[in-house]
């Protein structure tokens, strides 16, 4: 298999895992960013709360409504993503202005992927992750509504329907407060990830595939956080355009203004545990697949 196919094929599986797994976090997440009136009061049990109205209403494999969604968002987007940031990182190392002087042992179970000084780190994962969203933002609207009950779609082919009719408008609605949102996500993600797992790496010393793929879900759950926190704010935003369809969201500012009417500073924070639960997850599950998979398919083509 070539280098771009053993990529997408590591990030489609990496996609496909932590969406199955993390799915019911996604939908909780969405019914407290959309703003009902019935979930203003944020009280600590606001998540338990709307986790029981689901599985009351429609049983457990209710909190997996919007799977299909979500894996036609995911899987290719984050194989999208990954191969993109690798083949990138790729031929930015070949330059003196962000390459990177490896300390580890190549031979070492750490990692294949290209390394770069933070400034080269932050540019790639900021851009590439803007780039993806851009091609993937309808499938975006798709998964935000879906997960929704604020819009009655029986099914995923009606929901597609129903936003294809909307237009572009509608099939590109909250890509800018995505793009605020990923692009600083990703460029920290990738900065703090790298770090992290260098640090780590020069201090254990994995000596098998076990203890590497422990290194990169470590390093995901700690760079996840960093970021997952300091972008919080435009996931909200981007949930509540996405989602409603009142003038009072139709646009960043007016979103950002409307927020801050409903509930102040808090508001901005609405699903935060939530999220930030499932992105320490996702990236620990995510980016230990991803890198074990690549490393054992390096592996494997030296045996051969």
């Amino acid at each position: 298999m070539s280098n771009v196919g053993q990529h997408l094929l590591s990030g489609a599986l990496s996609g496909l895992t932590s969406s199955l797994v993390l799915q019911p976090f996604d939908l909780i997440k969405t019914r407290l960013q959309q703003g009902d009136a019935a979930l203003r009061n944020k009280q600590a049990g606001a998540v338990r709360s709307t986790a029981r109205a689901i599985v009351s209403s429609s049983g457990i494999l209710g909190l997996w409504r919007g799977t299909s969604a979500t894996l036609i968002r995911n899987v290719p987007g984050i194989a999208l993503y990954m191969t993109g940031l690798s083949q990138v990182r790729g031929f930015m190392a070949v330059s003196p202005l962000f390459s990177a002087v490896r300390k580890r042992n190549p031979d070492q179970h750490t990692s294949v992927l290209p390394v770069l000084t933070n400034w080269g780190n932050l540019l790639a994962g900021a851009t590439i992750r803007v780039a993806v969203g851009f091609v993937l933002n309808p499938f975006s609207v798709l998964k935000a509504r879906y997960e929704s009950n604020l819009h009655a779609y029986g099914s995923l082919t009606s929901s597609v329907r129903s936003i294809v009719r909307g237009g572009p408008s509608e099939l590109f609605r909250g890509f800018l407060a995505s793009s605020l949102r990923d692009a600083p996500y990703a460029g920290l993600f990738v900065v703090f990830y790298e770090g992290i797992k260098s640090e780590a790496a020069s201090i254990l010393s994995p000596s098998s595939p076990l203890a590497s793929a422990a290194l990169h879900s470590g390093s995901g759950a700690a760079a996840g956080t960093i970021a997952t926190l300091a972008t919080h704010p435009f996931d909200v935003i981007k949930t509540r355009m996405q989602v409603h369809n009142e003038d009072k969201y139709r646009g960043l500012t007016r979103t950002v203004l409307a927020v801050w009417d409903e509930r102040g500073i808090s508001g901005f924070f609405d699903g935060a545990s939530l999220r930030l639960s499932r992105k320490i997850l996702s990236s620990a599950i995510g980016w230990g697949v991803y890198e074990s998979l690549l490393l054992f398919s390096r592996t494997k083509s030296r045996q051969e």
